[in-house]
């Protein structure tokens, strides 16, 4: 048992957070408008507190004090003291033990509990009672924590923006129904060191591993009392410390192990971070952390209303990253994953939010000129979310260079295109292009557009051709939550069948998507799962699934279907790798030659002549043809690709040409990929199918395809 002093020493305000020297810890949070901080440890259960000292010195806004013979391992919280006067913002209340914001490491869940909140839960005065019972007992606690970790001769894999294929995965879905790992390890980053999982990565050609949340979070009360639970993790609490839930022995070198495996194998581990907001909602939600220690900095305030948060977020609350210690701190915690973790970079949930001012969205916010210019996050992958639910915070495009953007307009497009709408030939040839008609401008390229066609928000792939309908009734909320506007098709039946003709036409749209999406210009997004038909039921909106629903169907993926399919997606991918005309650097115009008469893209009807405008603006049209060229890799690379969203089969003749077409790809049957030495001047396009065919002009070798 450690024998505790009188008091603190003075310490130092710098590093924030708790930082164990050898000798000792030193403590150092932030808080504008507290009178006073006092530091609360607790032994190792968590439970009982053993020990109170008030941090003894401030400077510059942040309190300090240094704890000599402290160790890692040590449990704390603090105490802020200062006016609880909600009208002008304050809510300060000693009787909350608060997470230090810098905490590396929590101990603990947090169990919900009328104390938890500053005022007194159902009084007639609400936020403006306050309550003075004690939240410890029911409180996380901090960590004192020790980073020191041997990554040997790790490197981060550096994959090229136009190299990269991501797949967004859960931590825990993606391997809770893995049979071949052991309990403890199912649902944690231990399974992400599996060679058999990183395999699959492989082998389905993912680059880049794109994880949602991983940051400490909390489960809403609603949920929890209704018996379910924030699976996605979109409600932060800690932005330094790892959700505990994700490690199989409670330690964060778990992370660091996956990680460097993953990097041995050449895969990037890309974070989905959310710093728009935090788990402590509005005025009437729980006092936690930011709220108890400076509620009128760590939040934007209505102005003259300053009881109430502003919500741009559609969560209750809005962190305030105009204040210049909120933006260090969101800062200090990309840093501290960056450099302490090897993270290869970063996907901002609603970016829009981070990029507001108090005059609204500004690409040249504090928070993008600090990122920007940051020597090492700058290096890093950056991809926004490019919108929130404020006032003009649908953001796509206008984010500053050096970001990609999720890109919802390609999604819709596609989703129309293949489902067979009017009209849609026109906007489906700009997403295919690299949507320059959105992100061409200071200097950003094709890569700057993440296209996707699911996500974790919506249907999967299986889902979206199998329901006209979001079915969420499992969610409690009377199917009312999720958007109502999927784009998807059913073709015949809503939701399982075993009618063959049904089941052959969804695979067909399915694997005619997949390869749209590999063979568009711009970064592939995959959904796990998606590659062998993972189904969510119909449920749009399974962020309260933890459970079958939401994890990844490995049985589905042993079987001939699921084993196929993956085999499809890693063919698609391959080809993408092996043709810089598909993947392409630059934005292409038509006004390029790669070689005498090459144009570097060029769009073609069913009879092979070019795209008119009539042709344009036939809505009864179903086919497009879509030249491209590309000099990226030194030779010209062209290829040919060919779109049928039709019911029938079509035949369809390739553009005259001095040189051989060769069939790569027709993913109405994907075994018919190779053929080398056939003139081939018309095709049949199956119906709801893509053929892709490389060009080799006279007196060249023909180029390798996939499965050579």
């Amino acid at each position: 048992m450690m024998r505790f002093p009188a008091r603190l020493t003075r310490g130092a305000p710098a590093p924030l957070g708790a930082t164990w020297d050898g000798l000792g810890v030193n403590f150092a949070v932030f808080s504008a408008n507290a009178h006073r901080i006092d530091l609360c440890v607790f032994d190792h259960s968590g439970r009982r507190e053993v020990a109170r000292f008030e941090l003894p010195e401030r400077t510059d806004e942040v309190w300090h004090g240094y704890l000599p013979d402290a160790r890692p391992g040590m449990l704390y919280g603090y105490r802020a003291y200062g006016p609880y006067e909600p009208l002008r913002g304050h809510r300060f209340n000693p009787h909350k033990l608060l997470v230090d914001p810098y905490a590396r490491a929590l101990h603990g869940a947090l169990t919900w509990s009328d104390s938890l909140f500053g005022y007194r839960v159902n009084s007639p005065r609400a936020d403006l009672s306050i309550d003075r019972r004690d939240s410890a007992p029911a409180m996380p606690k901090s960590v004192v924590t020790n980073d020191a970790f041997n990554w040997g001769e790790d490197r981060l894999p550096r994959v090229p923006w136009e190299r990269t294929v991501i797949m967004e995965a859960h931590v825990r879905g993606l391997s809770m129904r893995r049979n071949d790992l052991m309990p403890v390890e199912r649902g944690t980053f231990r399974a992400l060191s599996d060679p058999r999982l990183i395999d699959h990565l492989l082998r389905v050609g993912v680059t880049t591993l794109e994880l949602m949340p991983v940051h400490s979070f909390v489960k809403e009360r609603f949920l929890v009392e209704r018996g379910l639970t924030n699976y996605w993790g979109y409600n932060t609490l800690s932005f330094f410390a790892p959700q505990a839930a994700y490690l199989a022995e409670g330690s964060p070198h778990e992370i660091r192990t996956a990680i460097r495996r993953l990097h041995a194998a050449g895969i990037e581990v890309i974070l989905d971070v959310v710093y728009n907001h935090t788990c402590e909602g509005n005025e009437l939600g729980p006092t936690l952390c930011y709220r108890g220690l400076d509620n009128a900095v760590y939040y934007r305030l209505v102005p003259e209303d300053e009881r109430h948060l502003i919500n741009d977020t559609g969560c209750g609350n809005t962190l305030n990253l105009s204040h210049p210690r909120v933006l260090q701190m969101v800062m200090d915690s990309l840093r501290h994953w960056a450099v302490d973790f090897h993270i290869d970079g970063f996907r901002f949930d609603l970016c829009s939010t981070l990029g507001r001012e108090s005059y609204g969205f500004d690409p040249f916010s504090g928070f993008f000129d600090v990122l920007r210019q940051d020597p090492v996050l700058s290096t890093r992958k950056l991809i926004a979310e490019p919108w929130d639910p404020g006032p003009g915070g649908y953001q796509l495009g206008n984010h500053p260079p050096g970001f990609a953007e999720w890109n919802d307009r390609y999604r819709d497009t596609l989703r129309r295109f293949w489902r067979g709408d009017a009209l849609t030939r026109g906007d489906m040839a700009a997403r295919l292009a690299g949507s320059a008609d959105i992100f061409d401008r200071c200097g950003r390229r094709p890569w700057a557009s993440v296209n996707f066609v699911t996500a974790h928000d919506g249907f999967t792939l299986m889902d979206l051709v199998s329901y006209d309908h979001k079915h969420n009734d499992a969610n409690g909320e009377n199917n009312q939550d999720g958007h109502s506007d999927n784009l998807g098709r059913n073709w015949g039946v809503e939701g399982p069948t075993d009618d063959p003709a049904i089941l052959a036409v969804r695979d067909r749209v399915r694997r005619a998507i997949l390869a749209t999406l590999f063979f568009s210009q711009g970064t592939p997004m995959l959904l796990a799962g998606d590659e062998f038909g993972q189904s969510q039921n119909g449920n749009n909106n399974a962020y309260c699934q933890d459970n079958a629903t939401s994890w990844l169907d490995w049985p589905l993926a042993a079987t001939p279907a699921g084993q196929a399919m993956t085999a499809y997606v890693g063919q698609l991918a391959a080809l993408r790798a092996a043709h810089a005309s598909v993947r392409g650097r630059g934005y292409l115009y038509g006004k390029r030659e790669t070689a005498p008469g090459l144009l570097d893209i060029a769009w073609y009807d069913a009879e092979g002549h070019p795209m008119t405008s009539d042709a344009w603006n036939d809505e009864h049209g179903r086919i497009l043809g879509l030249f491209r060229s590309s000099t990226d890799d030194g030779p010209p690379d062209s290829t040919y690709l060919i779109m049928n969203t039709g019911d029938e089969d079509q035949d369809c003749i390739l553009p005259p040409v001095s040189g051989e077409w060769t069939l790569l790809l027709d993913s109405a049957d994907p075994t018919r990929t190779g053929t080398r030495s056939d003139r081939l001047a018309r095709w049949t396009v199956g119906a709801h199918a893509v053929a892709l065919f490389g060009f080799t002009p006279d007196g060249q070798h023909a180029k390798g395809t996939a499965d050579a």
